[in-house]
Order: structure tokens, then C-alpha cells, then sequence
């Protein structure tokens, strides 16, 4: 089977660092691959897609260097084994509240007697290769999202859970949730928190640590305080970020007043 480049990258000490990709363009998707990420997740929760849209996405990011993750919708296993038959190499799961969350999600990432997912793996043989059945669950990687006050509360036990990963921390979600406004630059405190209680969770439990972050700043400050695997920003911030500087220096003069 395919090694997997994020796993190998991370258990030798590096940081992955992701792209976000949320609208539905096949030619984006490729472009991102080839962009100099590490990783590029679909993601099905937020993105303006469906699943059918979603495998298309998967194969456009196959069609670069980067490796092809996917955000579901939630732990439901028929719809994380379609991404996983599809060809997507890790699965980043929201809402994860409870160890029991944490478990039902694992066993939809696995094969029998390790889980439950069906056998069927379609396009993740051609991208996969031979031996993809017999190496998935050692491959494959399962990030619970971490985004509410109680999966916050219950992060220790979430996080040693057998099978799992990585923690995921989705700081927009967690900001509602403890009282704070999303989308803030720089984060409120009470995320800033958060990240290293999650942070220190992850790691104590032998595993990796990994979040969304505002911006290219703010990862390379969680990088530098141990997380594993960044993405800053999605697709759209970027365009927007990427617009908006365009914008501006196209219309700057030298002596500020326009000709």
C-alpha cells in the first residue's frame, strides 16, 4: 500500500501543514495539491458540496504531491467509509464529544475485528495500491474534532481512545461554545487555553495534535508550541487574503495621492 507522507512527516517530528479547501472546484482542489502543502482536506461539513462533489475533490488533490484528507459531516460510517473507498487518507471528524463519540468514529475508519467499516474500497485501490486492504488501518489516519465544552471537558478520555490519531481542535465552534466570539485575530483567551489543554491531551496520550487555525501566523505560533498539524485558513481566506493585497497594491502610488 501507499505509505502514508503526513504519518511518516509527523512520527519523525515534523509539522504538517494542511490546506482547507471549502468550494467545490476540482480545478482549486489541484492547484492547492500542488501549492507546496502537506495535506488538502475536503471538507464535507462546511463546503458547498455533496459527497459526489467531495470524491471529485478527492481526485483533483490525488492529481498533486499533497495527500487527499476529508472533513465529514459528523461520525456517521456509511458516509466516512465512502470518503475512505474514494481514496481519502485521513478523516477529520466533528463533533466528538463523549470517548463513545470518539469510538463509533474509530470503528468507522477500520476494517473487522478492529471496526466496522464495509469492504469495498473502489477508487482507494487505485490510489492506495496493492496491499491497501491489509495496510489501511495501520495507514489511514482518524482526527477527532475537538469543539465543545463537554468533548473539552472529557479530552483526556477522548484522546485515549484505542485507534485514534489525533485531536483536532476546531477553534471557532470551541469559541462559541465558551462564551467567546469565532473568527477573532488574534484568538480569545479562552481558546488560547484550550489549544494547550488539547495540546497537552494529545500528546500525554501518545498521539498527535492538530487544529484550524485564522491565519499563517497563528500556525506558525502553534507550531512553535507543539502542534503537529496546521492548516491556516481555508481556501476562501486565502483568496480573500490574496484579493484584498492585489487590491491594495494596485493602488498605491509613490507619493500616495493616485496620478
Amino acid at each position: 500500500m501507499r505509505a502514508s507522507a503526513v504519518r511518516t512527516l509527523l512520527s519523525g517530528g515534523g509539522t504538517a501543514v494542511n490546506a482547507w479547501l471549502s468550494n467545490d472546484s476540482p480545478y482549486v482542489a489541484e492547484a492547492l495539491s500542488h501549492a507546496g502543502f502537506d495535506s488538502v482536506t475536503v471538507d464535507l461539513q462546511h463546503g458547498m458540496f455533496g459527497v459526489d462533489t467531495a470524491i471529485r475533490l478527492l481526485q483533483a488533490i490525488s492529481a498533486g504531491p499533497a495527500e487527499p484528507f476529508a472533513r465529514c459531516p459528523s461520525h456517521d460510517p456509511a458516509v466516512i467509509g465512502k470518503l475512505l473507498d474514494a481514496g481519502a487518507y485521513g478523516i477529520i471528524c466533528p463533533g466528538i464529544d463523549s470517548p463513545a463519540d470518539a469510538e463509533a468514529f474509530v470503528a468507522a475508519c477500520r476494517y473487522p475485528p478492529a471496526g466496522r467499516r464495509s469492504f469495498g474500497p473502489g477508487r482507494a485501490l487505485l490510489y492506495g495500491g496493492p496491499g491497501y486492504v491489509d495496510g489501511a488501518d495501520d495507514t489511514l489516519m482518524a482526527w477527532a474534532m475537538i469543539e465543545s465544552a463537554p468533548g473539552l471537558e472529557a479530552v483526556d478520555a477522548i484522546a485515549a481512545t484505542p485507534g485514534l490519531d489525533g485531536l483536532f481542535v476546531g477553534p471557532n465552534d470551541l469559541a462559541l461554545a465558551l462564551g467567546a466570539r469565532p473568527g477573532q485575530v488574534p484568538p480569545p483567551a479562552e481558546v488560547e487555553r484550550a489549544w494547550e489543554t488539547i495540546l497537552r491531551a494529545a500528546h500525554d496520550a501518545g498521539i498527535y495534535a492538530g487544529t484550524f487555525c485564522p491565519d499563517g501566523e497563528v500556525a506558525a505560533r502553534l507550531t512553535a508550541l507543539g502542534y503537529d498539524f496546521v492548516t491556516p485558513g481555508n481556501d476562501l481566506a486565502l483568496l480573500r487574503a490574496g484579493a484584498r493585497l492585489a487590491l491594495q497594491d494596485s493602488r498605491a502610488t509613490p507619493n500616495g495621492t493616485g496620478y
